[in-house]
């Protein structure tokens, strides 16, 4: 069952204007869902920023 989550954003023009371009960018309803897009985006790039290169690279012998 899905939940619903509902966040505060700010009163800001300047904000007001970039999530506006994302939503129409991104084809999306609301300005609800424009930031939320922005948010996961974030933090994918967050996430795979800490896990880094080194989980990538092969493990030698000595």
């Amino acid at each position: 069952m899905p939940t619903t989550r509902q966040a505060d954003i700010p009163n800001d023009r300047d904000l007001g204007h970039v999530l506006e371009a994302v939503r129409e960018q991104q084809g999306l309803e609301t300005i609800d869902q424009a930031a939320e897009f922005l948010l996961r985006r974030r933090m994918r790039i967050m996430a795979r920023r800490s896990t880094g290169r080194r989980a990538l690279r092969p493990v030698g012998k000595d």
